[in-house]
């Protein structure tokens, strides 16, 4: 219903080189804010955005007149997941406590965009720190279900044409899944790969920073610009695809909607020639569920020590059951997890070899967006991806007739999230 494209790529270009006056599109900008924001409920309020973001736009003219030398993201408005710190805004968390308790540097990530000429276009919501207590941001294709979480605001954001770039974090799927609820590309890089400092944890084993945007090119050239892997692993040839499917027991923890869409996908990429291999890998998926929330839990304890000491009244339910789940993992059961994160990564790499796998797919959501603001959704089917810390882009590829996205889930080599953008634009060129 609120739904709308702003291709990054495009968008950047033409502020670049002057064709779009960055005036007119910060204007443009806060105009539809101003008319869909009401009913989305993407950003945190912000008094003067507009009288702000004009006046920055004006300094970046100034300082550089010439369209020649621009930097690479000149005057491109960005949304920041409200876990961020960011300077000259507070960092709430999407939480009832003090601001002040998360105070600090800002952002790394922050920083390096606005070094590279971007805006900060404001705060996005989030869960309450960035896990299941719902913000109250709506999915902008229909404002009945839900976004998605953690990353619901800066998902819904780009999804509603506020922003045509928004960042997150995933821990367990809250990047891939707010993108595929909402229709638009969520990259997950490897493990690390975007910087975290700056970020309030939630676990940081687990914590990866990403982003979302309505089309692959204007992704990738965010994944070149910010993320340390990109030149980490020698080009692949993305005409030479072997396409992998994980286990049975992991693809059909998503119900009959999805799997169906999900599948029909599969056969349609065998038909357009791709070689297509089943395979065993996360076939103890339950285990590998069970260990991943173990840990998760275990350092969401450990972040929240010392406010949950004194502030645990003002703690969700969902927030304060984690952290009581976290304070009964014991030092000996981490490590026995991470050793198992270390055998489940070292399968998926032995498996990508010997099978010649370039790139491997699986359905983005266990479901369709679900009704109402209750509930993010399940993030069991971006877990293990995130458990093992490889890349994944999730790509929006069809819509429901109740006009709900369906997204598929692509994921590459450690590392190698350059040769994943060339291998998905391969597999989304074939699709359309």
């Amino acid at each position: 219903m609120y739904f709308k494209k702003i291709e990054l790529s495009t968008t950047l270009n033409a502020l670049k080189t002057g064709e779009l006056s960055l005036i007119t599109f910060i204007n443009d900008l806060c105009d539809r804010i101003d008319a869909v924001e009401p009913y989305i409920l993407s950003l945190i309020p912000e008094a003067g955005r507009r009288e702000r973001l004009l006046k920055e736009a004006q300094a970046l003219l100034a300082q550089y007149p010439d369209p020649q030398q621009r930097p690479p993201l000149f005057g491109l408005p960005v949304g920041i997941k409200d876990i961020f710190r960011v300077d000259g805004f507070e960092t709430g968390c999407g939480s009832k406590l003090p601001p002040v308790l998360f105070e600090g540097k800002e952002a790394t990530i922050v920083t390096q965009l606005k070094e590279k000429g971007a805006l900060i276009l404001g705060k996005t919501v989030t869960t309450e720190f960035a896990y299941f207590q719902p913000g109250p941001t709506k999915n902008p294709n229909n404002i009945d279900f839900t976004p998605g979480g953690s990353s619901s605001g800066s998902a819904a954001s780009v999804a509603a044409g506020l922003t045509p770039l928004a960042f997150g974090t995933q821990t367990i799927g809250s990047i891939s899944r707010p993108a595929a609820y909402c229709g638009v590309i969520g990259v997950k890089p490897t493990t690390k790969s975007i910087s975290a400092d700056g970020i309030i944890p939630f676990s940081p084993t687990l914590d990866h920073v990403g982003y979302f945007s309505h089309d692959l090119d204007g992704a990738g050239l965010i994944g070149s610009l910010f993320c340390e892997e990109w030149n980490k692993l020698g080009n692949e040839d993305v005409n030479e695809i072997t396409i992998g499917i994980p286990a049975y027991q992991f693809v059909t923890q998503a119900d009959s909607n999805i799997f169906d869409y999900f599948h029909l996908t599969v056969v349609e990429l065998e038909n357009f020639g791709y070689k297509i291999v089943r395979t065993s890998i996360f076939s103890d998926i339950e285990k590998i569920n069970v260990l991943h929330k173990q840990l998760a839990a275990k350092e969401f304890a450990d972040t929240h020590k010392e406010w949950y000491a004194q502030y645990a009244n003002m703690y969700s339910p969902h927030s304060v059951q984690l952290i009581e789940e976290g304070l009964k993992v014991t030092p000996e059961l981490v490590n026995e997890i991470l050793n198992f994160r270390q055998v489940i990564i070292d399968q998926v790499s032995e498996t990508m070899e010997k099978e010649g796998i370039n790139v491997w797919i699986s359905p983005a959501t266990l479901t369709l967006p679900l009704q109402g603001l209750t509930s993010t959704g399940s993030p069991l089917m971006n877990l293990p991806w995130t458990f093992t810390g490889l890349p994944t882009i999730t790509l929006p590829v069809t819509n429901t007739s109740i006009n709900l996205p369906v997204g598929l889930q692509l994921s590459g080599k450690t590392n190698g999230l350059k040769n994943l953008f060339g291998q998905v634009k391969n597999i989304k060129e074939k699709m359309q």
